[in-house]
């Protein structure tokens, strides 16, 4: 009896996680497409902006943005699709956002220097240890299918 009730409330835990990743995952790709669709928009104002660079500012955030979210709408993909979270797919998240952040730093010009030198040595070390992550499992896609 208690081992059946054991059963029924793990069954309905995991329905409940299951549809909770499902309702995330949708609203994420919703965003994905609300922010793909704004960016499309948007760029008719790269033309109406009263320098290029102002215009290409706007549109450069919004692509590396998109980039970003495209990783973690990945990221909780991976996650649902193997109940466990990948090393690799979380490294290359972080790969994403540093160099959006670095990228954003150059162009706006708030980055310069020593700092350009220390974004790029943390941008190294995250794809050097998304390499090692790759190499100690047997990487690439066989590692996808495990």
């Amino acid at each position: 009896m208690q081992k059946g009730l054991q059963q029924s409330v793990l069954r309905g835990f995991r329905f409940t996680i299951q549809l909770i990743f499902n309702l995330a995952i949708l609203a994420l790709l919703l965003g994905l497409l609300i922010g793909v669709g704004r960016t499309l928009l948007e760029l008719g104002l790269t033309l109406s902006e009263p320098s290029v660079r102002l215009g290409l500012k706007d549109l450069v955030t919004n692509v590396l943005s998109l980039v970003v979210m495209l990783e973690l709408v990945r990221a909780f993909v991976e996650y649902f699709e193997y109940e466990r979270i990948r090393l690799e797919v979380l490294l290359e998240v972080g790969v994403a956002f540093v160099l959006r952040e670095m990228l954003l730093g150059l162009f706006g010009g708030d980055i310069q220097g020593t700092e350009v030198l220390l974004w790029s040595s943390g941008l190294l070390a995250l794809v050097a240890a998304r390499a090692l992550a790759t190499q100690q499992w047997g990487g690439g896609k066989d590692a996808r299918s495990r």
